[in-house]
């Protein structure tokens, strides 16, 4: 099992992104919770298989079809969260 933060850097936010990481990551049981960032890029927080994860960042690089996905940084997390869904977070004003 691993742990990931993922940061997504280009034209990743008022396209839907958020939504189909959610998408993606329901399709290969993956937990964890997606945001918006007030820089523009969308941060990802998952756990789950390597092999699952690695399909799922190939898929974020695809991004929707309004999208550019410029760059995708990743670090792995020590820990393990117990996310049981993936979410979305969404700001509250």
């Amino acid at each position: 099992m691993y742990q990931l933060n993922i940061l997504v850097t280009g034209k990743v936010q008022r396209v839907s992104y958020r939504r189909f990481a959610k998408t993606w990551a329901d399709n290969f049981k993956i937990m964890g919770w997606c945001r918006n960032l007030d820089t523009g890029q969308v941060e990802i927080t998952v756990e789950g298989s390597k092999e699952n994860i690695d399909n799922f960042v190939k898929k974020l690089k695809e991004g929707p079809p309004e999208s550019k996905v410029d760059d995708i940084k990743i670090t792995r997390l020590p820990l393990i969260s117990g996310f049981s869904s993936f979410t979305i977070k969404y700001k509250h004003f």
